[in-house]
């Protein structure tokens, strides 16, 4: 069953179905690119100010999503997304860090965790992946951006390792999601990516097994290969201890879905950023 549903509304979001059904103490999701104010080619819910949008209709897009999710923009935290592994750990003084320029938001960073309710972590995509992370145990969350820098630097594997330091998280209590990204349909790599990849200790098994599943020749060009990110990160949960039973992981493919999201290649690097969010309420 896919996890990631998209459910009606102004702006119409995706939702971590069985999170939202099971742990109501939180809310996790992604926005599609609709229902916002930006104009073309940022039409219309980009929530990004790197790209290029007029930061007055990034800041209006921003607080539809926050008050469609009963958050103030205020509340809305995030980092200064360079393709890294460093994870910040959020506490209450953090709390909007980001929200209304990108001057204040955590520099460097690509990793977000917290306990503090009230806090929504949040970063910004448009073809890479999005990673969640809920401990119910310790009540803390997580949210990570993974391109393919970012994949084969595991930071999947850090959050981890980062909420199991920070707080006293368990990796078996950890429950993750993968959300929509570019498929292995569309996400074409050379040998330099791939060379990455392959030193990766998560090439376990025989070769053809996991080619089979994470990467393939591409059939247009013979020095290329196509490469599955979403399968990449979830084998690297669970190398972490993270338990398969405990990760949801998305059929949505950004390029495939130009009408709903943004997708860096598909639009020849011009286009807006989606959001992932992830927050524990307040009671």
């Amino acid at each position: 069953m896919e996890p990631f549903v998209l459910e009606d509304g102004l702006p119409p979001l995706f939702r971590v179905k069985p999170w939202h059904m099971e742990h109501t103490a939180i809310t996790a999701g992604f926005t599609s690119r609709q229902g916002g104010t930006g104009k073309a080619p940022y039409e219309s819910l980009n929530c990004a100010f790197h790209v290029g949008d007029h930061p007055e209709d990034v800041i209006n897009n921003r607080n539809i999503l926050a008050k469609s999710l009963g958050f103030q923009l205020e509340d809305w935290t995030c980092g200064e997304q360079t393709h890294g592994v460093n994870i910040a750990v959020v506490d209450s003084k953090d709390r909007g860090r980001g929200s209304q320029d990108r001057a204040s938001a955590f520099s460097d960073t690509d990793g977000l965790i917290t306990n503090v309710p009230g806090v929504l972590l949040t970063s910004f995509y448009a073809d890479c992946v999005p990673l969640y992370f809920y401990d119910p145990i310790q009540s803390v969350v997580g949210l990570a951006h993974a391109g393919w820098k970012g994949t084969v630097g595991q930071i999947a594997d850090l959050m981890v390792k980062k909420m199991s330091d920070e707080y006293g998280s368990h990796p078996q209590d950890i429950l993750a999601a993968i959300g929509p990204s570019i498929g292995d349909c569309c996400y074409e790599v050379n040998d330099h990516v791939m060379n990455h990849v392959h030193q990766l200790e998560v090439l376990s098994g025989s070769e053809a097994t996991f080619s089979n599943s994470v990467y393939r020749k591409s059939e247009t060009n013979d020095d290329k290969s196509m490469l599955n990110l979403k399968e990449l990160n979830q084998r690297i949960m669970i190398k972490a201890g993270i338990l398969p039973t405990h990760i949801e992981c998305t059929t949505w493919c950004t390029s495939c879905n130009p009408d709903l999201l943004f997708s860096y290649r598909k639009e020849n690097g011009v286009t807006g950023r989606m959001t992932s969010w992830i927050g524990i309420k307040e009671s």
